[in-house]
């Protein structure tokens, strides 16, 4: 699935990206929006990643998203 389709889909997707990870907030996720770049500095900041890392695990997300 491409980022455009789960930007669309953000309600549904919020579900699967509270799964993967926990330590994002409801209002963190509401934050983001369906914004790809916002994800990825909500997951630096909140694991204490390096943007790579973090790229990399939305990366991740984008392709195994099933919203």
């Amino acid at each position: 699935m491409n980022w455009d389709q789960i930007q669309g889909k953000w309600k549904q997707a919020k579900g699967q990206a509270k799964q993967k990870w926990g330590d994002l907030t409801n209002d963190d996720l509401d934050v983001v929006d369906g914004k790809r770049d916002v994800l990825v500095g909500k997951v630096q900041e909140r694991y204490g990643l390096a943007r790579e890392e973090a790229e990399r695990q939305v990366s991740e997300f984008e392709s195994s998203c099933s919203c």
